[in-house]
């Protein structure tokens, strides 16, 4: 029963559609018309512009942490914390509220990282950015990022359970980039 109360908690936070609800209570705007089409962070600095991208990453990272530590606080072990962190991303790309359509879960993932992995979150993270800044394209930061994270995992020895969460994340992330990916292949992809 405990394990069914975190998934479902996990996944319910993560649901939350943070870039919807901000665009449409402050800035009047359903992110889900414009730009990408996406509720995530980048879309809505994209759309929203600058503060509004920073605040929806910030609030979408803070689901992550939240999602491991209700698994710390539901069982208590790491790999509660871990299930807790995997279903608050799945959450995030498949959304009950939005009719199971979501972000791409990279700012969410970094949230459950930060706990979970801080060191590797910070490798990653460090990469993203370059990435970004080199290239100008946020998906090949994020698919780069997202790559590289179990060989982090496993470069640094984490324990089984963080390893299998990384894996698990980076297919996930990698699998809702799958449009960008054609993207890229096709010259169509917006630039940042």
């Amino acid at each position: 029963m405990e394990l069914f109360c975190l998934v479902l908690a996990a996944y319910l936070v993560g649901s939350i559609p943070v870039g919807l609800i901000l665009g449409k209570l402050i800035w009047k705007k359903d992110l889900r018309q414009f730009g990408s089409r996406n509720i995530g962070a980048t879309n809505a600095w994209r759309v929203l512009g600058k503060k509004a991208g920073i605040l929806v990453f910030i609030l979408d990272f803070l689901k992550g942490q939240v999602g491991v530590l209700l698994g710390s606080h539901f069982i208590g072990t790491p790999e509660a914390m871990v299930i807790g962190g995997f279903f608050a991303i799945v959450g995030h790309v498949i959304s009950i509220f939005t009719g199971f359509k979501g972000g791409k879960g990279v700012a969410t993932g970094l949230g459950v990282l930060s706990i979970l992995m801080p060191k590797v979150m910070a490798i990653v993270a460090v990469i993203w950015i370059i990435l970004v800044v080199l290239t100008r394209y946020v998906s090949i930061g994020s698919i780069v990022a997202a790559s590289l994270t179990p060989l982090l995992a496993a470069v640094f020895d984490m324990p089984g359970p963080y390893f299998a969460f990384a894996l698990a994340a980076a297919v996930v992330i990698i699998w809702r980039h799958r449009e960008n990916l054609k993207r890229l292949r096709e010259g169509r992809e917006n630039k940042f």
